[in-house]
């Protein structure tokens, strides 16, 4: 009867005893000498591709779509979360390789080829990671919506950035042919052939979106450019004023405070004025602030505490 016992009980809770510390031995020595990975593989591959789910989806295209939208948002807010103790350059977002956005989005927009927000998104973003793709994503925007004039100024847009002012200007000029457009498109076209790297092409650009597009990223992403183009033209006047002072006096202004007034009476485009804080010091357009880089003699920002990126 013992042995009975030992045979059907006692011997196999102790062979599962033996086998649990051995899973646990063994996770614990796997675990230890597990090797680094790189950034790029913590992301999870998609497993499928959204043209393939076309026809197959019993109609639910529409609802997986806004699921790869919202997912390619989130992700890409993850990146950045992720990565909050690094200064992020938007205008290069590389560093934090944010691998998936653009299978993300073309999932999105192969099960809805009418998704014109993500289309939006997508052009808004990728030339910040691939600007060929860019270019590719926002064309097939168009090509799925020929008569959509907004798909014609986001790849305008592309073509602005990089600088491509003859195809931004054929593009613009496309979009504004269709009923219904912005003439903003027409001025876009005229504006590319002339001054297509200004600053105030710049401002008119960022300016339509935040006022037009009625996706809030993109707004989003309007309104801290054009925050930024405040502080290019900031930038250059306060500098203007710490040279003229530093010719005159042999020497670089010890504080702002210095050649405030001197500032304050320079005219900034559209009749903008400095800002001024509760402590009375200039600060720049989040209201942070500005630097005194005494030994470059130029005016910076406080890359701690303002939202703005320092590059041009």
């Amino acid at each position: 009867m013992a042995n009975t016992v030992v045979n059907q009980f006692i011997a196999p809770l102790l062979l599962i005893a033996v086998g649990f510390a051995g899973v646990i031995f063994l996770g614990e020595f796997v675990s230890q000498r597990r090797p680094v990975l790189p950034e790029s593989y913590t992301d999870t591959d998609l497993s499928m591709n959204g043209s393939r789910l076309k026809g197959f989806a019993l109609g639910m295209e529409g609802l997986i779509a806004d699921w790869y939208w919202v997912r390619s948002l989130q992700y890409l807010g993850d990146k950045v979360i992720k990565n909050k103790d690094k200064k992020i350059d938007y205008e290069d977002l590389t560093s934090i390789n944010p691998r998936l956005l653009f299978p993300l989005l073309e999932n999105a927009t192969d099960l809805d080829p009418n998704f014109i927000g993500a289309y939006s998104y997508g052009a808004i973003v990728l030339p910040a990671i691939d600007k060929e793709r860019a270019v590719e994503f926002a064309s097939k925007g168009i090509a799925n919506n020929p008569n959509e004039w907004r798909l014609y100024q986001h790849l305008g847009y592309i073509y602005w950035r990089l600088e491509q002012f003859d195809k931004a200007a054929e593009t613009y000029q496309k979009g504004a042919q269709i009923a219904g457009s912005s003439p903003f498109m027409k001025l876009m076209a005229a504006a590319m052939q002339s001054e297509g790297g200004s600053r105030a092409t710049a401002r008119s650009i960022y300016r339509q979106m935040l006022e037009e597009s009625p996706d809030e990223p993109v707004r989003i992403t309007a309104e801290r450019r054009l925050r930024q183009l405040d502080w290019f033209d900031e930038r250059d006047a306060i500098n203007g004023v710490l040279t003229d002072f530093k010719e005159k006096n042999g020497r670089c202004a010890s504080t702002f405070g210095e050649v405030a007034q001197q500032i304050l009476q320079v005219d900034l485009p559209e009749g903008r004025r400095f800002r001024v804080d509760a402590s009375r010091r200039l600060a720049d357009p989040t209201n942070t602030p500005y630097l005194l880089d005494k030994e470059k003699c130029v005016v910076t920002l406080d890359l701690e505490k303002t939202g703005l990126p320092a590059e041009e």
